[in-house]
């Protein structure tokens, strides 16, 4: 429990005991009125970059205080109590996608949209938008929120749906924690199936690569979660899948070789349950026989779909006994328009990146008809766009492993997008100036600022975003 006061020579950590306590020292923040800079941040699960999540002199919250065990959510069947509204769960803010997972999966449902790593808070994921290989279908995860209830920069608690204070709502969905912060969240859901086949294979050419996964983004009867990566010289990565994943002609694997190839991954998942496999076997042959895949290449396992959806956290586990995990991470994500990809990828791939860059590279298609264009996030103005994603590590202190060097190819490849005219947007942008931002929401930066002086007037809200400076705004009437 913190006293606020007028000054504050010091960062303080809130660790509030619930969404009054929380709202009660927001309120007293905006009590103390324009001549205070004292700021608050919304601390989730501490992935954001470049101290995004932090308030220099401020208040930082710790939002996973204010809930996330499972007595603390509440999920509804659909239908129940009469109508045929949909399954539903009301999350905290502060919950782990992790622990809603096995909340919801005791009733036997599970959210529709998902990120890669689910040990991520609730709140945090909703305020960027939330992706992964489900979104081509479902939408990122910003789209399959029913109602939010969120802590504004004035210290109001405000309920809003797309019904109710809808301006909120879509405001707060992708609004980088800059309109409220979000404390509590109903999710949508669906019934979870028990076990998932997960396969992989692999490409040498990057027009069949992609040409492939739009195919399968773009038809209704298709693969559950669509991904790519890119691999460049790791020649050991069929040997490394063999640890886990069964190739489907084990002599035609052993014979493969990439010649130090830039190669291309699809990766792909179906879900069944145990006694429809037979059912699961004949889609998935159906599906694959329409590939340009490299025959050889052709590699699955079958999990439960709790396994599947956590698999990233299983490598972290692996990385930390190794001492690899608590290491800077200088990511880069962008979203680049169709018409561009191939021009991207010979630059990128084929010029700027001679070598891995110390960490996955994500290159998969996603469809902006399941993004809802009344949130806050930024996307491509095109109806297919790519999630490029260079997750480097930087385990060393200098050299090729070094955040220098990653700092530099990230800054190389941004550089090329906007000489090019790509068309990129970021996303999780590490911007630092307000004319950056400007830019990056483009004709939707008045509808951004707008809602900022509607919500957060004296711009107490998310202050390690850069995008308003505390002292810039004044009192709105």
């Amino acid at each position: 429990l913190c006293v606020i006061r007028g000054t504050w020579p010091r960062t303080a950590l809130l660790r509030p005991g619930g969404e009054p306590w929380f709202a009660a020292a927001v309120r007293r923040v905006f009590q103390l009125g324009e001549r205070s800079l004292l700021t608050v941040a919304a601390r989730g699960h501490g992935h954001s970059l470049l101290g995004q999540s932090q308030a220099a002199g401020g208040i930082v919250v710790r939002m996973e205080s204010l809930g996330g065990i499972g007595a603390r959510m509440r999920v509804v069947h659909a239908g129940e109590g009469g109508g045929r509204a949909s399954a539903y769960v009301d999350a905290p803010g502060g919950a782990l996608w992790i622990n809603v997972l096995h909340e919801t999966l005791k009733h036997g449902l599970a959210p529709k949209s998902w990120t890669d790593y689910l040990h991520l808070t609730v709140g945090g994921t909703l305020s960027n938008a939330g992706v992964s290989g489900q979104a081509f279908r479902q939408g990122p995860q910003v789209s399959n929120v029913n109602q939010l209830e969120i802590v504004t920069g004035r210290g109001d608690v405000v309920t809003c749906s797309p019904e109710e204070n809808s301006d909120l709502f879509y405001g707060a969905l992708g609004g980088l924690g800059q309109f409220g912060i979000i404390t509590r969240a109903r999710i949508a859901l669906e019934p979870a199936p028990k076990m998932v086949r997960w396969i992989r294979v692999l490409y040498s050419d990057f027009a069949s690569f992609t040409e492939d996964q739009e195919a399968l983004i773009s038809t209704a009867k298709t693969f559950d979660y669509i991904e790519g990566f890119v691999i460049i010289n790791r020649t050991g990565i069929l040997n490394n899948w063999r640890t886990s994943f069964k190739p489907q002609d084990p002599v035609q694997a052993s014979h493969f070789q990439s010649d130090g190839k830039v190669l291309y991954c699809l990766e792909m998942t179906k879900n069944f349950d145990p006694d429809e496999a037979d059912i699961m076997e004949q889609e998935v042959g159906v599906l694959l026989s329409r590939l340009r895949y490299i025959q050889s290449t052709l590699f699955h396992t079958d999990v439960t779909y709790l396994e599947f959806l956590d698999r990233v956290h299983s490598s972290e586990l692996k990385l930390r006994a190794q001492g690899l995990w608590e290491v800077p991470h200088p990511w880069l994500n962008l979203l680049i328009p169709r018409s561009s990809i191939h021009r991207f990828a010979r630059e990128v791939f084929g010029k700027i990146l001679k070598d891995s860059n110390n960490g996955p590279i994500l290159l998969y298609p996603v469809n902006r008809s399941k993004w809802d264009n009344r949130t806050s996030v930024v996307i491509p103005d095109e109806e297919i766009f790519y999630l490029v994603g260079f997750l480097s590590s930087a385990p060393s202190g200098s050299g090729h492993g070094s955040v220098e060097h990653a700092v530099t190819l990230n800054d190389k490849i941004v550089d090329f997008c906007d000489k090019a005219g790509v068309g990129m947007k970021q996303y999780l942008a590490p911007y630092t100036t307000q004319q950056q931002w400007k830019a990056h929401f483009g004709a939707r930066w008045e509808t951004f600022e707008r809602r900022k002086h509607m919500y957060d007037p004296l711009a107490i809200l998310a202050p390690g975003q850069r995008i308003f400076p505390k002292a810039s705004l004044p009192m709105s009437s």
